[in-house]
């Protein structure tokens, strides 16, 4: 379900908020569903379960998730959180296509770029 890239240069408790961030938009986990245990996913990842205790908050202050004391991490209904989801994204996007015309690189390129999944010349 979960897999830490242990090169990529974020956080390993971003890895995992990002990666339960596109379970939950894609509905593989539905609302109201249980998540795994702190302890259970901590040891099926091996790493400390200080680390997905700070996962599981980032996902609740974003609004994935929601705690019910002694019962343990539910998901949260994700229609208005993958909106507000596209939203992020598409202002990253302007942000970068702002950097790229700034520096020279045509829209086509642009285009080109996104269609060909990341090639340029």
């Amino acid at each position: 379900m979960i897999l830490i890239d242990y090169r990529d240069a974020r956080p390993i408790y971003e890895q995992v908020v990002e990666r339960f961030r596109i379970l939950i938009l894609r509905g593989v986990i539905k609302p109201d569903e249980k998540m795994p245990s702190v302890r259970n996913l901590a040891v099926d990842l091996s790493i400390n379960p200080n680390t997905i205790q700070r996962a599981y908050a980032e996902l609740e202050r974003q609004g994935y998730i929601y705690t019910v004391k002694g019962k343990g991490n539910f998901v949260s209904e994700s229609g208005q959180l993958l909106q507000k989801y596209k939203e992020e994204i598409f202002a990253q996007l302007v942000e970068i296509y702002k950097t790229a015309i700034g520096i020279g690189i045509t829209e086509d390129e642009l285009v080109a770029c996104i269609k060909e999944g990341g090639a340029y010349d």
